[in-house]
């Protein structure tokens, strides 16, 4: 059954559940929330990533995150750490995370590759070509789907030569990261090419706006009135939903892992699928 990562955002600006889960201790009960409903790893940050997100300190960073991640870690759960920060890595790590989870790839941080080979943890190298605040910038792509992969080997080889074994890397296409709308679409059609690469590759496509956008025509009034129906008339419910779907297709294209915030739409997405499929394709290993 490919494995599913729940979103915990420590933020109080993340671009969907901002402010929601900000106080440790709303994080605390939302990672466990999470795993009763069916996650086999939380996925903990302390830093937005939204298009247009200004970067924080990693002093600031850590402060939200490492109780958070003591505590599920305590409660048995499997933990990644969501950060571009090195410094935040090693801490999140002997706090108790397996995962770390770089949007970057490695990138942000010239250190990042150094602390996560010391670590012994396991590195999902994200597919990005710059910042969250002007992200949309490097949008530019002849071949996206040929150049994401391209990019990523590239990024799978960087890790190597640090020292991080391709079985330990799981591989992120990066979807709304310096990508827009049809391109987005494009890298997901094109994810057997990704995984050809080798490594493990995991999509996290929850709540994003391409998917806003692709659903827009539908909300009611689109088609009339002086106001036209903007992204944020999109509902969470339609989002999740969208989400589920798109990790459903994911999950039946053989990829080891989706990263959502609400669990059990995907959970129960997956099941059905797999009775549909009737096991035929559902192979993935959870993360030891």
């Amino acid at each position: 059954m490919t494995v599913v990562m729940g979103i915990v955002n420590v933020t109080p600006d993340s671009f969907s559940d901002g402010g929601r889960f900000f106080a440790q201790d709303a994080a605390i009960a939302h990672g466990l929330a999470l795993r009763a409903a069916g996650a086999d790893i939380l996925d903990i940050g302390g830093e937005s990533t939204r298009p247009g997100a200004e970067r924080v300190a990693p002093s600031v960073e850590q402060e939200r995150v490492l109780p958070v991640i003591r505590a599920l870690a305590a409660e048995g759960a499997a933990v990644s750490i969501d950060t571009m920060n090195a410094a935040t890595a090693a801490a999140a790590v002997a706090a108790g995370a397996t995962i770390v989870n770089d949007v970057s790839g490695g990138l942000a941080d010239p250190g990042m590759l150094a602390a996560v080979a010391g670590t012994g943890a396991e590195f999902v190298v994200g597919h990005w070509r710059g910042p969250s605040s002007d992200m949309y910038a490097r949008a530019e792509y002849g071949d996206v789907i040929r150049e994401v992969v391209t990019e990523l080997s590239g990024r799978l080889e960087a890790a190597a030569v640090a020292g991080i074994a391709p079985s330990r890397v799981i591989l992120d296409p990066g979807i709304g990261f310096g990508k827009r709308g049809d391109q987005n679409w494009s890298v997901l059609r094109g994810l057997p090419r990704i995984l050809g690469i080798g490594p493990r590759v995991l999509v996290g496509t929850s709540r994003k706006r391409f998917l806003a956008e692709t659903l827009l025509p539908t909300v009611p009034g689109a088609q009339r009135g002086t106001q036209p129906p903007t992204l944020d008339d999109v509902s969470e419910e339609r989002r999740d939903l969208a989400t589920a779907v798109t990790s459903a297709l994911a999950a039946r294209e053989g990829v080891w892992g989706v990263r959502v915030h609400d669990v059990g739409a995907t959970r129960d997405a997956l099941r059905i699928a797999q009775a549909w499929e009737g096991d035929r394709r559902w192979t993935a290993t959870p993360s030891r």
